[in-house]
């Protein structure tokens, strides 16, 4: 005898891996898919599978677009276009419906993060020997933070 646990975790592994790796692909691809109008209102939170058949092709996949209210009525108008741009990059018919979802999380556009250096050298030199006469640990720990933030906004 085995223990349960060994074979669902075969199981389940298979499966959560094809439904993340799609995700991952439709994150990926995203602005391609949306079009720089739309691309930072919304965003793809969820895949749903249900099996209608015995076979593959009778899967029904429904993809969950995570937006604002306001915006997700604007992207109903869409749906035909995302639908047909989705499944023109991953295949024909791969996604069969879209479904809105109001999020406050989506309410931000999605912007990507600015890459800034570390800090060099002789700036951190600089900042430790401005801080050396401060002799409590917590204060010289926040007012290391703060000088390193003020350093890397001025290298912006």
């Amino acid at each position: 005898m085995r223990p349960l646990f060994e074979a669902t975790s075969r199981i389940a592994s298979k499966t959560f891996s094809r439904k993340y790796i799609a995700l991952g692909r439709l994150v990926s691809q995203w602005s391609e898919i949306m079009g720089d109008q739309f691309a930072g209102l919304a965003q793809p939170v969820k895949l749903n599978y249900r099996k209608k058949g015995k076979s593959k092709k009778d899967n029904y996949v429904t993809l969950d677009i995570a937006t604002s209210a306001a915006n997700a009525t604007l992207l109903n108008y869409q749906k035909g276009v995302i639908l047909e741009r989705i499944n023109s990059l991953f295949g024909n018919n791969w996604i069969k419906d879209i479904r809105f979802v109001a999020s406050e999380i989506a309410d931000t556009p999605l912007e990507p993060k600015k890459y800034t250096p570390p800090l060099t050298a002789d700036e951190k030199k600089y900042l430790s020997e401005t801080l050396d006469q401060i002799e409590d640990p917590d204060i010289k720990e926040k007012l290391e933070s703060l000088g390193k933030s003020i350093i890397m906004d001025r290298k912006e």
